[in-house]
């Protein structure tokens, strides 16, 4: 029988339940998903299609496949998101794993959304080691929030660009906790450098929802993981992979057939440590070079001129691809095409210089916090794909 086909035995269906005002009360539900006793789904908020779009991936009608127990829709980054089918066991795998890296058990922040496994695994966590999540409210100083932590080890997830704007404010916050993991979304050198010079604990952490979470904390897996890194990409073995996706046996026997997750993403494993470069789906391809754009982007958040940016490709007649950035002005800055092209052909090379810049207010995301770029790409060209 392959890894998600529906069971012989009576057939189970899922629970899905609104991601709720205050995440707290997800604590019971997913205390009988880690037993294996209640089939678990959260619809994320949102835009009425944002919530469609999350409820057609997780089929709610139909029999759940044997062995899930959380099923949790994908953001979505690189297409529509999928359904990831999580059996209890990778859940508990992922949350003892990485409290042995961490130094043991501990109280966990809650500043990330209950609808992506990253949110979803600190509340996960919490109730592995028996202590009640501190949820950050919305508009409350992170500061006010770790104050309200119980003593003890204590712990945070963030994206990147909390941990921006939390070293930028409350660094003092940051320095009381016990570990930063840092996920979902490529992290800056830049700033991993600033915020480890301010004596923030800061953990990178490398994952997605098809191995519950990060699996791989400042380049070295988890206890139990195994990691490879080839021309195909990024793969990923262990207690900790999910089953496949719901309602998509191809796509499940293509990803995960072998006992592998196959990423699609692009790195290098040197001396046992992961170096990530980005998403194979997402490099530009222009003159016959290879661009990664979250490499593009970190040097460009480093100008003084901008505050954020994503970047993508769009076809060209002369170069196949050219490289498009799309950039938030840092306060009263006007960056121009002319500044940031030398930018970053210095320090990336003449490849890797956007040639064209549209202006935003702020990079929108997608429910796990991570950037839409092709929402940006969509606003900003015309270009929905």
């Amino acid at each position: 029988m392959s890894r998600a086909v529906a069971s012989d035995n009576v057939a189970r269906h899922l629970t899905l339940v609104p991601a709720p005002e205050d995440p707290r009360a997800l604590l019971d539900p997913l205390r009988a998903c880690l037993a294996g006793n209640a089939p678990l789904a959260v619809l994320p908020a949102g835009p009425p299609a944002t919530v469609a779009s999350a409820r057609a991936a997780l089929r709610p009608g139909e029999p759940l496949e044997e062995g899930a127990d959380l099923v949790v829709v994908t953001s979505g980054s690189t297409g529509g998101g999928r359904g990831v089918l999580l059996p209890a066991a990778a859940l508990r795998a992922s949350g003892r794993a990485t409290h042995e890296r961490l130094g043991g058990p501990g109280a966990w922040l809650l500043a990330l959304p209950v609808s992506a496994i990253a949110g979803l695994q600190v509340l996960c966590r919490s109730l592995l080691a028996g202590t009640e999540p501190t949820v950050l409210r919305r508009d409350e100083p992170l500061s006010a929030a770790v104050d309200r932590m119980p003593p003890g080890r204590r712990y945070a997830s963030l994206v990147p660009t909390q941990l921006r704007r939390f070293l930028a404010g409350e660094p003092d916050a940051l320095r009381a906790l016990d570990a930063v993991l840092v996920g979902g979304a490529a992290t800056d050198p830049a700033l991993l450098a600033r915020a480890r010079a301010e004596g923030a604990p800061v953990v990178t952490t490398y994952g997605m929802t098809e191995t519950a979470g990060g699996c791989v904390y400042d380049g070295v897996p988890l206890a139990g993981v195994s990691v490879r890194a080839d021309e195909r990409g990024i793969s990923v073995a262990g207690p900790v992979l999910a089953l496949g996706y719901r309602g998509e046996p191809s796509a499940t026997a293509e990803a995960f057939g072998d006992g592998w997750f196959h990423t699609r993403d692009s790195g290098a494993l040197v001396d046992g440590v992961l170096t990530v470069s980005g998403r194979l789906d997402d490099v530009v391809v222009t003159g016959g070079v290879n661009v990664a754009p979250q490499a593009v982007e970190g040097v460009l958040r480093e100008h003084p001129a901008v505050a954020d940016a994503v970047v993508f490709g769009r076809p060209d007649e002369e170069w196949g691809q050219r490289v498009v950035a799309a950039v938030v002005p840092a306060p009263g800055a006007d960056p121009l095409l002319a500044q940031l092209r030398p930018w970053v052909a210095d320090r990336l090379g003449v490849a890797a210089a956007p040639r064209e810049l549209h202006r935003i207010a702020a990079v929108p995301t997608l429910h796990t916090g991570k950037p839409d770029r092709r929402g940006v790409a969509a606003a900003v060209t015309g270009d929905a794909r």
